[in-house]
């Protein structure tokens, strides 16, 4: 039986990294992206090639369709096609709407939203030749209830949410499921701007007492990708009882 094959969006590091080597440790081809960090990119590439799997690693921006384009052309001519998706290359911007420029605001819309547009419209037809799927979008809980300070972020994971939910409804006849994983405050890198006592309020409000883990959120996408073939269209919070 062939591997199947997974692409992971931003995966140089985070639940990206974590997500693209939970698949490999499964027998999963993987191909994975990032933009900047190409030394990580090629980090992360060896270390899912440890399990014995092909990993194919591909600089550059998926929310340019152009570069999206190459990197799903490249996946065809090594793997085939792509079996999961995993849409979570993703950036942040703390501050007030005011004080945001448009070229934040449409950059904003750019990572977080078009490169899951880009990506879902290039994998469709191979899940569709192939009458199965799986979809899987990584979101947020600001995307469900909304962030102070977090306006633009927040407006682009509750797009990712209704995409999520409306694609869904399309592709059900074919057999492709399509979910969302909304994320709570998990362990990465991207808050690591906190300040200590920022941190320590913050894991107060969270009934776990703790932060998540990017493994966490890796075990749940496998899951997601791997079975639940009646599961679709729903956006699942993974946030230690937050919201």
């Amino acid at each position: 039986m062939p591997r199947k094959t997974v692409l992971v969006t931003g995966a140089s590091r985070g639940i990206g990294k974590a997500i693209a080597v939970k698949f490999a440790k499964k027998g999963y081809n993987v191909a994975i992206s990032c933009v900047h960090r190409e030394d990580r990119l090629l980090q992360a590439k060896k270390e899912i090639e440890s399990f014995q799997v092909s990993c194919l690693a591909y600089r550059g921006d998926m929310g340019d369709m152009t570069c999206c384009q190459e990197f799903f052309g490249q996946v065809k001519k090594q793997f085939g096609g792509v079996d999961v998706l995993v849409n979570n290359a993703g950036i942040s911007y703390i501050g007030l709407l005011q004080d945001m420029t448009s070229e934040d605001w449409e950059r904003m819309l750019h990572v977080n939203l078009t490169s899951v547009f880009n990506c879902c419209k290039l994998a469709i037809p191979y899940m569709l030749q192939q009458k199965q799927g799986k979809i899987i979008n990584i979101s947020s809980v600001w995307g469900s209830v909304g962030a102070s300070c977090e306006a633009a972020y927040s407006a682009t994971k509750g797009g990712v949410n209704a995409l999520t939910k409306a694609l869904a409804k399309e592709l059900a006849p074919s057999n492709i499921q399509v979910n969302a994983v909304a994320c709570g405050a998990i362990d990465t890198e991207m808050n690591q701007w906190m300040e200590e006592d920022e941190l320590i309020a913050l894991v107060e409000d969270i009934p776990a007492g703790r932060l998540g883990r990017a493994e966490e959120v890796a075990d749940l996408v496998y899951h997601l990708g791997y079975k639940g073939t009646y599961l679709t269209g729903q956006v699942i919070g993974l946030d230690g009882g937050w919201f």
